[in-house]
């Protein structure tokens, strides 16, 4: 029987938020793989906001995504057939091969991850780029420390959930900002933080003034607008901003709103800087340790959201942006 590859490709760039006009299903027949070449069936396919900013024609990190092109997404799954001097069929791998249920890869980004060591979603979520990048924007990027009071926004995430237990690990006050009442309870009953804002019901800098009575050390932003505005209103002197993420701004059809409160930083000596987790790839083996030790021991819980069908693929992504997912969201490819 011809084994179909399921795939979905860039067909144009959205302008504000992806639509039907984006995508372009098609199934095409797998092909013979090459020497030098591994034949991978993948198994979960990792949705994350940064692949908003990926089908934008503009400079940035990574090069974006080409119209026609598979779309770019971290992968797991197992290899069925290698002519590759490093892998055999049977390993499961990691890598970025995209929104398909099939990859023939060079082996180029791959990693191979054992499943009998943590479920192959964990590879994609706080052992993957997430996790990645919550540790060491946190720990590099924020330096926090033990008595300081760290503010994550979208917290109920896949980083910002990283981000708070990670802090609480450290020794520090955690305040996380999410959307709606069962996240905020989940953060403070499930995850061990400190107190929680709904952004949705509550005035958010009345807030912050209540739940950070000694301002803001350390502020960890996946949001940006008024939420970053919001906290730049309360940091304390020589606080530290990290700008992982703006994902309040990513579906905009007017211009990106920046800070309007950013003298606060000259006024407190603060630092605002950006994460991008590829600059420490040569240091992942270290947090992928300390992030397996923290959840064996108990101290740091993992929340995955995972959906099944790759051909949901635009509908689950838009969970992303819309609030719907609940910790980190996973594409599980099926059949």
């Amino acid at each position: 029987m011809t084994t179909m590859n399921k795939q979905w490709r860039l067909k144009s760039r959205p302008i504000g938020e992806p639509n039907a006009d984006t995508w372009q299903y098609s199934e095409t027949v797998v092909p013979a793989i090459s020497d030098g070449q591994l034949l991978i069936k993948i198994e979960y396919i990792s949705l994350d906001p940064a692949m908003r900013g990926w089908l934008n024609d503009a400079k940035s990190y990574i090069e974006p995504v080409q119209i026609g092109d598979v779309m770019r997404a971290g992968t797991v799954g197992q290899v069925l057939e290698s002519k590759h001097a490093k892998f055999v069929a049977g390993d499961y791998v990691c890598g970025h091969d995209g929104v398909q249920s099939y990859a023939v890869s060079d082996g180029t980004g791959l990693y191979k991850v054992d499943p009998n060591l943590a479920p192959l979603p964990y590879y994609l979520g706080v052992l993957g780029m997430p996790g990645m990048t919550g540790y060491f924007g946190l720990l590099k990027t924020g330096m926090p420390k033990a008595g300081e009071t760290v503010v994550v926004s979208g917290a109920a995430g896949a980083v910002g959930s990283v981000v708070g237990q990670i802090a609480k690990i450290k020794g520090c006050r955690v305040v996380g900002i999410a959307g709606g009442s069962e996240k905020c309870k989940f953060l403070v009953d499930e995850l061990g933080f400190d107190e929680a804002i709904d952004y949705k019901n509550d005035n958010v800098k009345k807030a912050l003034k209540r739940t950070c009575p000694d301002g803001v050390d350390v502020f960890y932003d996946n949001v940006g607008g008024d939420i970053l505005d919001d906290v730049l209103s309360q940091i304390n002197l020589h606080a530290r901003i990290v700008i992982c993420g703006a994902i309040s701004q990513y579906n905009n059809t007017t211009a990106v709103k920046g800070p309007s409160n950013y003298l606060s930083l000259l006024v407190n000596r603060a630092r605002m800087e950006g994460i991008v987790v590829f600059d420490n790839v040569k240091e992942y083996p270290t947090a992928m340790q300390d992030i397996a030790g923290w959840i064996k021991s108990g101290e740091l819980t993992v929340k995955d959201h995972i959906i099944e069908g790759i051909e949901t693929f635009p509908d689950t992504l838009m969970m992303l942006f819309n609030g719907k997912n609940f910790g980190k969201l996973v594409l599980k490819v099926g059949e």
